[in-house]
């Protein structure tokens, strides 16, 4: 299925973290996943993308601990992490129900959809123990 218009591909993201699912596209020419959503595949070029909803497991690639909140929807100390997902895409995010301090490069974690702020629903990881 092609896609057309960024308006779309950002609507069916949003759509699927309002559901609990993270959305990832793959790409029906090499097999490739993305993230973010694109009109094109990153890796070939193509046009023949599709959704899939990804295992939500993965590991912490890099990470900060912010200590200044930036607003009120989040309280500082917290992480923020470069995670790479078992499907072979990177990003960013934040380390949940962990003391920031024990956040570690390497760190197995897995995937909760949380409401932040005003009801925004993002992806959100925490340790697999």
């Amino acid at each position: 299925v092609g896609m057309a218009g960024s308006e779309a591909i950002d609507q069916h993201f949003r759509e699927g973290l309002e559901l609990g699912e993270l959305r990832l596209q793959r790409c029906h020419r090499c097999g490739e996943h993305q993230f973010y959503p694109r009109v094109v595949c990153s890796h070939c070029g193509s046009q023949d993308l599709d959704w899939v909803v990804a295992r939500g497991r993965g590991q912490v690639a890099s990470f900060t601990i912010v200590r200044r909140a930036v607003s009120r929807d989040f309280e500082a100390p917290y992480a923020m992490a470069l995670v790479d997902l078992e499907e072979g895409v990177r990003l960013m995010t934040h380390i949940v129900d962990v003391d920031p301090e024990v956040v570690s490069c390497g760190m197995p974690v897995t995937l909760d959809i949380r409401a932040v702020g005003l009801a925004t629903k993002l992806p959100v990881f925490s340790p697999i123990r």
